[in-house]
């Protein structure tokens, strides 16, 4: 079957399954640290309470046959184990149907998760490591030849997310058009990284550069993915170029590293032979069962991509979509709209017994969005704090905190310890505040004179308050819960 084995991309079949099993990886870590607090049993928004509303028809996950926090954590190492085994190159020791399937259960795995995640799993890159990780299942092993056909799947897949992202800020923002975007992206987005303070500080000259060769790579380079070689590689280059500027400039959980991974689709083994030596490998005969199956999920592919390309058409064209409940065949994009300004949502508490202008406030400390104006931005991807996230929706819109937002408040009155791991400091570590509050400030990057003499990053302006104070209903008990 030699239209049907592309022998010259062993080295892409291996980025994009291991990527993958590394991304996968790292979030069933993420899940198995954080559910508890976001998702468990008394979570902010408990995983019990939705399946009690949504059927598996709805909402296909292994939880809707049984939940308990017991058994979230369960699949979360198990799902772990699995990546991690796919990883270290379990997949190419064993049998190609037996490799197929752990990949099949470890995308179930997280599908189960996805599903019930609610808010906390609304992101767009949720539905990309489904899609990614249900492709490189049809790759095979190094029993056999990477499919062609699989490898230009993963290329449309590629195009979808760099194009439609693309799209979206041409047909979004003006700033996008006129090219000064940049001027308030580093600084208004989700979650600056240590960076993004000198990322804002450039000469706005070069924003207006950065732009520009944004609209380049995410516009005209995706098309040249499915030219020959080494045209093809050059495109794949020129998209990790411009993913690892991103990660440098700020925190987008693993959107870039597994963008990055499907980059490699394109990459042939002859032009990263020039980088790397490569060992010579000879693959098996492709089973006519696999070839089958590999032709079936093409089609099915390309009958899916109906809805992805009419709304990359549409003028309505939606920013990040799945258009059927297994997160396959989806649209993409980013940033259509950015914000000139900057706000955040400040939790406070107290211990004082009475309310009024002396009373002390102090703060809880996120681990990584923006709090102590003294404290540098940290790096957390491709980690994803998913609390954090949320909180800067919040920021924009209290719609995005409905149903979450006084259930956090509520818990950090009772001291409650799986949503304190949430957060990177409790300032009531003896005994809970008798009041919490939320406030919202104006948030600025301070100047480098601010930095120098100061020491601070950030300068930041009171709006006033976004949540009064609240307390427990009166006969609660406020011991922190162990």
């Amino acid at each position: 079957m030699e239209w049907f084995n592309a022998d010259e991309y062993w080295l892409a079949r291996q980025v994009l399954q291991r990527g993958t099993a590394a991304i996968y990886l790292i979030a069933f870590i993420v899940a198995a640290r954080q559910f508890r607090g976001l998702l468990g049993e008394r979570g902010l928004l408990p995983i019990p309470r939705f399946l009690s509303v949504n059927s598996f028809r709805s909402a296909p996950s292994v939880f809707q046959l049984h939940y308990s926090d017991r058994f979230f954590a369960a699949v979360c190492v198990a799902g772990a184990v699995l990546s991690g085994a796919l990883l270290a190159g379990f997949g190419d020791v064993v049998p190609l149907w037996a490799a197929m399937l752990i990949w099949l259960l470890v995308w179930a795995l997280y599908l189960s998760i996805v599903n019930v995640g609610q808010a906390w799993y609304s992101f767009g890159w949720e539905s990309l490591l489904l899609e990614a990780g249900f492709l490189v299942t049809f790759l095979g092993n190094d029993d056999i030849g990477p499919p062609l056909l699989v490898l230009w799947l993963a290329r449309w897949l590629l195009f979808r997310v760099e194009f439609g992202a693309g799209l979206i800020k041409l047909r979004g923002d003006r700033c996008w058009r006129n090219l000064t975007c940049l001027y308030y992206h580093h600084e208004t987005q989700p979650m600056p990284g240590p960076l993004s303070w000198f990322f804002h500080h450039l000469p706005k000259p070069l924003h207006r550069i950065e732009v520009a060769g944004n609209h380049f790579a995410q516009l005209v380079v995706p098309f040249a993915l499915f030219a020959p070689q080494p045209v093809a590689s050059g495109a794949a280059i020129v998209v990790m170029i411009t993913q690892l500027w991103l990660v440098a400039s700020g925190n987008f959980a693993w959107l870039n590293w597994i963008t990055i991974v499907l980059a490699f689709s394109a990459f042939s083994d002859s032009g990263a032979a020039v980088l790397i030596p490569l060992p010579e490998h000879q693959f098996g005969q492709t089973p006519v069962w696999f070839a089958v199956v590999v032709v079936g999920f093409t089609v099915a592919v390309a009958c899916l991509s109906y809805w992805p390309v009419r709304n990359l058409i549409s003028r309505r064209q939606r920013m990040n979509a799945s258009y059927n409940r297994y997160h396959l065949v989806n649209s993409y994009g980013a940033f259509g709209t950015v914000g000139r300004t900057r706000d955040e949502v400040v939790l406070e508490g107290t211990s004082g017994t009475s309310l009024g202008e002396h009373t002390v406030w102090k703060e809880y400390e996120f681990k990584g969005k923006p709090g102590d104006v003294r404290r540098w931005p940290r790096q957390c991807a491709p980690y994803h704090l998913r609390l954090d996230w949320l909180m800067w929706f919040a920021a924009i819109s209290p719609a995005y905190a409905q149903g979450w937002l006084r259930m956090l408040l509520t818990r950090l009155l009772e001291n409650d310890r799986d949503t304190l791991k949430l957060l990177r400091h409790n300032p009531f570590p003896d005994a809970p505040p008798r009041y919490v509050r939320a406030k919202l400030y104006r948030y600025e990057f301070s100047t480098w004179t601010e930095l120098r003499r100061d020491h601070v990053w950030w300068h930041r302006i009171s709006l006033g308050v976004y949540v009064p104070p609240q307390s427990l209903p009166s006969g609660r008990s406020s011991a922190g819960t162990q």
